[in-house]
């Protein structure tokens, strides 16, 4: 446990949960093109996430930039590791990369 209670938060849905996507809006409703973009890619691959909605908590919005070193949001976690944000997700979606590494993570697909 650290002394801030948002990146204790954000520990806690990545151990929790093989695949997180920490967005703006949620999966059913995204509020950004980024967002809705990686959840289209998740969703084509049949991957079951949980999507954060970091507009609703200010501590989870800034503490999801620091605790990646990642400037932007979306953000995406396959059991635990970062993998990257909407373009990297995207390039990856193209490349087959994310699905060999859904599979290498055991992660279970459609």
């Amino acid at each position: 446990m650290t002394d801030n209670p948002a990146i204790d938060q954000i520990k806690k849905d990545i151990s929790e949960n093989d695949v997180v996507l920490f967005m703006k809006g949620t999966p059913t409703f995204p509020q950004c093109g980024f967002s809705a973009a990686v959840v289209q890619v998740l969703s084509h691959l049949g991957v079951q996430f949980k999507g954060v909605n970091v507009l609703e908590d200010d501590g989870i919005r800034s503490g999801i930039k620091e605790f990646a070193n990642w400037p932007t949001i979306p953000q995406l976690y396959v059991k635990g590791e970062f993998v990257g944000g909407c373009d990297i997700v995207r390039e990856m979606a193209e490349s087959g990369e994310l699905g060999a590494l859904m599979k290498e993570k055991d992660v279970a697909a459609a």
